[in-house]
């Protein structure tokens, strides 16, 4: 593995009397495309949360992009892009209003939000889209939108949770190339996905059942340890064991 851009070592989240997180310990490589599989409830959201800095450990550690996630979430928000299905862009806003709110979130200068800003819709082919309400856009396009603007400040980890919920097979697979694109420039792909032939693309697929990872090596890696044809077949043995409802 290339040097570990993400470090997590028994990672521990309870509230209360429940544990949905129990002492993970994984490691990401810079560059890699790491699926972060699990079934509703399984805790994968729960950990991604920490990773992001947007809660706190009960007890366990790591570091994202050389920063604590104890100690140091402001600055891993600095250094991190993220994308939710739920919520990404202001429907509310255009196009280029989307982009310059977060070009300013993220610290760049208006200079930089321009110049980005026209090589991004260059490449998505939305130039004729700049002043269009992004409520108004199809879901594919406001994915890829979505996609290039959480990397617009080039950070070096993007998290993306269930980024391609909804959307169309042809969609889902221009979005995948777009995710080997940033890979191949060096930034550090986390991703949650239900669909299991999005997790044969990913460089390595830890899977989570119960707050704690059961899994976690190469899609043909993992086939092979399970006798399986499809990482579906392999997800589908671990989800069985699951005691906590979805």
């Amino acid at each position: 593995m290339n040097e570990p851009i993400i470090s997590v070592r028994d990672l521990c989240k309870r509230f209360g009397g429940f544990t949905a997180v129990d002492r993970i310990t994984f490691d990401v490589g810079r560059g890699e495309i790491f699926g972060f599989l699990g079934a509703n409830g399984a805790g994968k959201t729960t950990a991604m949360r920490m990773l992001c800095g947007l809660s706190y450990p009960t007890s366990g550690g790591g570091t994202v992009a050389g920063f604590d996630i104890m100690r140091e979430g402001e600055q891993i928000k600095r250094h991190i892009g993220y994308m939710s299905q739920r919520f990404s862009l202001y429907d509310d806003l255009t196009v280029l209003e989307n982009i310059r709110l977060y070009g300013g979130i993220y610290g760049l200068t208006r200079m930089q939000i321009l110049r980005r800003a026209v090589t991004m819709l260059g490449r998505l082919r939305f130039r004729s889209e700049i002043n269009t309400p992004v409520g108004s856009l199809p879901l594919g396009w406001k994915q890829k939108l979505a996609f290039s603007v959480a990397t617009l400040h080039r950070p070096e980890v993007v998290f993306l949770d269930e980024p391609t919920g909804g959307v169309d097979p042809v969609t889902r697979r221009q979005f995948w190339e777009m995710i080997y694109e940033a890979a191949a420039g060096g930034t550090t792909v986390f991703v949650t996905t239900h669909y299991m032939d999005e997790a044969e693309y990913c460089s390595r697929v830890s899977i989570m059942v119960d707050g704690q990872i059961r899994a976690l090596d190469t899609p043909a890696a993992l086939k092979k340890q399970f006798a399986a044809a499809s990482m579906d077949e392999v997800f589908r043995s671990l989800a069985r064991k699951a005691k906590r409802a979805e």
